[in-house]
Parts: structure tokens; sequence; C-alpha cells
């Protein structure tokens, strides 16, 4: 089984975060990793299912237990 393919597009529509999020969080160097196909400015974005799961699990916070 192959790991999906989603466009900004489809990552907005599943996950709620913007394009324009995902965008800046590119540029900043944070965020999921992603796959540009080319390496000209125009090159289309894609994200790895995945990648986006794995991202989200390693911004989980686990409350309870000590205080901080």
């Amino acid at each position: 089984m192959t790991d999906e393919l989603l466009t900004p597009k489809q990552v907005q529509a599943q996950y709620g975060f913007s394009r324009q999020t995902l965008a800046n969080w590119r540029w900043m160097g944070s965020g999921p990793a992603y796959i540009k196909t080319t390496s000209s400015r125009a090159g289309r974005i894609m994200y790895r299912r995945s990648a986006i799961e794995a991202w989200l699990t390693a911004q989980t916070v686990q409350v309870g237990g000590a205080a901080a």
C-alpha cells in the first residue's frame, strides 16, 4: 500500500490548516515535511499523509503528571 499524497487544498479540507498557514510553515522551515516536485518557485507541493500524522503526533502535548 502506498502512502497517500495530499495537495495543500486537501490538507486544508481534511486537517483544517489553511493553505496560507502551510505556506508560512514551509517558509519558516517548520510544520509537516512536504514534497516539492521541482526546484522552481512554481513547483507543486504535496504532503504525505504519514508525514502529517507523524508531525501531529510530535506536536501532541500530554496532560497530567508533574507540573512543569
